[in-house]
């Protein structure tokens, strides 16, 4: 009897532990559960608000007619280019000063600043303009004839792209509208020499001083120090005077007759470094637009390549106003943003002008309820130089340091003609501002996926 007293305590304690271990677990999960959730709470209500990431836009895709892709079979290579009058001369391309010639004016547009850094909005940042392109789609050479290259038409008020062709343009634009266009004209600003000692030399003119001095970007720029000379050809060479803040030199160029001739004479079309073969005997017509006039840049304003006279002829027989601007494009054109800022960027100056007579008939156009249709980014950054805050033109003879990206607004263009610009370029941030940069950058995707030849010598597109 005893015995099974004894064993019914031990079960009756065993129970009672038992049961205290379970309620003291249970109330330490509530509690821990407790604290929990008030941290996730607490967090939750302290958090930055984040910006839900808008849908992109749905582009419907339409074809004008049918576009024969181009095959891209060959490697490209590079090849050095011809003596002049020397001993052969096979030189690196000059690499871009990371600090040219600058206006530091206030005409860069600031992005909005968001109180919370770690939100990001699209288009805000140098990466976000970055994109891959086959090394296949860079054009190396243009296209016969010139308006026989690929145009892709966006529309931004229906949000579709179109595949058309260049000559096609004439069909686009409305009678009383104008088209805008830069007439400066490339001048043979890369000249390839020998140092006093044997070694290479080249030189990319940038502008001239006055008759006989250029500012000039060197190489290679340890050998080219102030008091060497270069000798370019018999009777011509040059004489390296003093070195610049921005690490390019001032030369002073002494020739047998005019300077002038003489660098027309043995100085080389400036190629872009992405074209990858000297320039030739063809180069010096097709680096070049049509309606070009006034000698000072040193890379082409490319969209204008693709018109030939007959399309221009066309063009102003419906009704369609051709005015002249003129902005003189500088090496700073081909340099990348290197910050992920881009109000960090120092932007090139460059001379631009736009006459009384130009400012004039541009108005006259927006009076009569017409639009302005820039040919290239060179046009457009002229004319947003030149329009007051009411959108009218105003004449302007000056340097430009105007940076035009996300969320400037236009005053100066209502639609714009462009060729296929550089990853993280101000230009490509130029189209995004412009176009939207959602809609730009689906714009490039599709081009690449339809193997449209990219950059100076490649395929254009019209904003409308």
């Amino acid at each position: 009897m005893v015995v099974v007293v004894v064993v019914v305590v031990v079960v009756v304690v065993v129970v009672v532990v038992v049961v205290v271990v379970v309620v003291v677990v249970v109330v330490v999960v509530v509690v821990v559960l407790s604290l929990v959730l008030v941290l996730l709470l607490f967090s939750a209500s302290s958090a930055p608000p984040r910006l839900r990431a808008s849908a992109k836009p749905q582009f419907t895709m339409s074809r004008h007619r049918t576009i024969t892709r181009r095959a891209h079979p060959r490697t490209i290579r590079m090849n050095p280019h011809p003596a002049i009058s020397l001993p052969a001369i096979s030189l690196s391309p000059l690499r871009f000063p990371p600090s040219p010639i600058v206006f530091r004016g206030s005409m860069r547009p600031e992005l909005p600043v968001s109180a919370d850094s770690s939100v990001h909005i699209a288009g805000s940042r140098t990466s976000d303009y970055d994109y891959d392109l086959p090394t296949a789609c860079i054009a190396q050479r243009p296209v016969e004839p010139r308006d026989g290259s690929r145009l892709l038409v966006l529309d931004r008020a229906a949000n579709t792209l179109t595949h058309r062709t260049f000559r096609d343009l004439a069909e686009l634009i409305p009678a009383n509208d104008a088209i805008v266009v830069n007439t400066t004209r490339v001048f043979r600003a890369r000249l390839l020499g020998r140092r006093d000692s044997g070694g290479p030399a080249e030189f990319l003119l940038l502008r001239p001083v006055d008759d006989t001095h250029y500012e000039a970007m060197v190489h290679p720029g340890s050998k080219l120090r102030p008091g060497r000379t270069v000798t370019i050809a018999p009777g011509f060479r040059v004489e390296i005077v003093e070195t610049t803040p921005h690490r390019t030199r001032i030369v002073r160029l002494h020739a047998e007759g005019d300077v002038r001739d003489a660098i027309e004479q043995f100085g080389h079309i400036p190629l872009p470094p992405y074209i990858n073969r000297a320039d030739d005997v063809n180069d010096t017509s097709r680096y070049q637009t049509v309606f070009a006039d006034q000698s000072g840049s040193v890379a082409a304003p490319t969209a204008g390549l693709h018109f030939t006279p007959e399309l221009l002829a066309r063009i102003e027989a419906r009704g369609v106003q051709r005015v002249n601007v003129l902005l003189h494009v500088g090496p700073g054109t081909f340099r990348p943003v290197q910050d992920d800022d881009p109000s960090a960027h120092i932007m090139h100056e460059e001379w631009c002008e736009v006459s009384a007579e130009s400012a004039q008939a541009l108005n006259a156009v927006r009076d009569r309820g017409g639009k302005l249709w820039a040919v290239g980014t060179t046009s457009v950054r002229t004319l947003e130089s030149a329009a007051d805050a009411s959108g009218r033109i105003q004449p302007i003879s000056r340097g430009t340091n105007i940076f035009l990206r996300p969320p400037y607004q236009f005053r100066g263009v209502d639609h714009l003609i462009t060729n296929f610009h550089l990853p993280r370029s101000t230009l490509l941030m130029l189209l995004a501002a412009f176009a939207g940069y959602e809609q730009t950058m689906h714009a490039y995707r599709t081009a690449v996926a339809e193997q449209y030849r990219f950059y100076s010598y490649g395929d254009a597109m019209c904003v409308v």
